[in-house]
């Protein structure tokens, strides 16, 4: 909990940094939420706390949740949700597909994005089970009105193939190897505008 609670101080801390630094460029910022950090009690007021403590524009903060986190108690997650996309924050479904996915509360869930799980990307070329699935939950997410991001895209066979399923957010060592935040930054600020470096 602790851990956590220093993670998210420092998301915040360096978003509205890096706000301040260049409202040109603005940054968004992802923060992954475990199922302990969401369920404990006061960690909605925690969330609004930081964001006010540190000025970070809480339109920049995308929030994310995997299924176990929301299996635990539906009700509990969907108020909690709602409290915080009140406030502005954004929710992206991590790992979607590889836990107990329930199509029944997915429509309920108040979210802005899933994120196809690597395993699915990995195989993606040669196995016609892994791309079904993933064009399914591409499908299944447009369908949602939810942005779809790929994890693990690795190759541009990879990248083309998903893009062909209407999929074009993408992460992985394609693209990069983490970096550290300054690098980021130094990249981001010398994008251009459709993304390229």
């Amino acid at each position: 909990i602790r851990l956590g609670r220093w993670v998210q101080e420092a998301a915040c801390f360096y978003l509205a940094t890096r706000q301040k630094r260049s409202a040109d460029a603005p940054l968004s910022i992802s923060i992954n939420i475990s199922a302990k950090e969401f369920h404990q009690p006061g960690f909605v007021e925690q969330i609004l706390s930081i964001i006010r403590d540190t000025g970070a524009n809480p339109h920049l903060i995308k929030l994310e949740l995997t299924e176990s986190v929301l299996l635990k108690n539906v009700e509990e997650a969907i108020g909690k949700m709602k409290a915080l996309k009140a406030q502005g924050l954004g929710f992206s479904l991590d790992d979607f597909g590889t836990g107990y996915s329930s199509l029944s509360y997915l429509k309920r869930l108040p979210l802005d994005q899933v994120k196809i799980d690597r395993s699915f990307v990995r195989d993606l070329i040669q196995n016609a089970n892994d791309a079904a699935i993933a064009r399914t939950i591409v499908d299944l997410a447009r369908t949602l009105g939810l942005e779809v991001i790929a994890e693990g895209v690795e190759t541009e066979e990879q990248r083309s193939m998903l893009a062909g399923y209407g999929c074009h957010a993408y992460q992985g060592y394609l693209f990069s190897e983490p970096l550290s935040s300054e690098m980021a930054w130094s990249i981001h600020e010398h994008s251009l505008p459709d993304g390229r470096t």
